[in-house]
């Protein structure tokens, strides 16, 4: 892919993109990754990246513009590099959570492609889900973010006003299915096992029951039917979860992240 890429913003997210993008066949020359303390950015630098403390000049040279940098430090970097943006040239795929596409334009004052997108932190290996809004894109553009996007994971295309359910559900359910990992794997050692071998068990049985629902394109209940028999172990135990509010825990613990989000 020839296209110039500046990602703005080097830290965890900023450098699983740039190494899923090379990956994809992306060219890392055609790359460049900015940060402050650029000397954390060698790793890159000898995959062939540009790598840059001068989030301007990243600019300059690119046509996409990736933003990923802490919501915080968001205003001051667009109104750094707004000067340089250009019409007819630049595109922006913001992953700044809670910062809306109205707000970017704000900003910049320029009339260019304005997206969001919010990926996890599986991306980290190339399997992330990211959820992503393109509003007003055209077919050229929303294949160029397929482009690249599609081989850091899967990912799917959403309306802004649901950016924020997508955080809450991709971004932190990361989290909320760890805390699940955990639990099961505490309640191994209860039963038996020892730390390492819990753990083994616990990861695995997870990574193939969601492989099973994707690959079969299967509601879960499909699959618990086919382990729950008549007095059986599987059901006694899904009950007593159930009785101890289990699914109307992680419910409830959606629904407080995402009402924790300003609107």
């Amino acid at each position: 892919m020839n296209t110039k890429i500046a990602i703005i913003g080097g830290g965890n997210l900023g450098t699983a993109i740039a190494k899923g993008l090379v990956k994809n066949h992306f060219k890392p020359e055609n790359i460049t990754i900015t940060r402050r303390k650029v000397e954390l950015l060698n790793e890159l630098k000898n995959l062939g990246i540009n790598t840059s403390s001068d989030n301007k000049a990243a600019v300059q040279k690119a046509e996409v513009i990736l933003l990923t940098v802490k919501p915080y430090k968001t205003d001051n970097i667009l109104a750094e590099i707004a000067p340089f943006i250009k019409k007819n040239r630049h595109l922006i795929v913001s992953m700044v959570s809670g910062v809306s596409i109205a707000h970017i334009k704000s900003i910049i004052k320029t009339d260019i492609p304005v997206y969001r997108a919010m990926p996890n932190t599986a991306i980290a290996i190339n399997e992330s889900m990211t959820c992503i809004a393109v509003p007003n894109a055209n077919n050229g553009q929303k294949e160029l973010i397929k482009s690249i996007f599609s081989g850091l994971g899967d990912m799917v295309f959403m309306n802004e006003e649901m950016m924020d359910a997508a955080t809450v559900l991709a971004a932190c359910g990361i989290a909320f299915v760890m805390r699940f990992i955990r639990a099961m794997v505490q309640g191994g050692i209860e039963i038996g096992f020892d730390a390492k071998t819990a753990s083994r068990i616990a990861n695995q049985t997870v990574k193939g029951a969601a492989d099973l629902l994707i690959k079969n394109g299967l509601h879960p209940e499909e699959e618990i039917d086919k382990v729950t028999t008549p007095k059986g172990y599987t059901i006694s135990g899904l009950n007593e979860m159930e009785h101890n509010g289990f699914s109307s825990s992680l419910i409830k613990g959606i629904l407080t992240s995402f009402n924790k989000i300003d609107k």
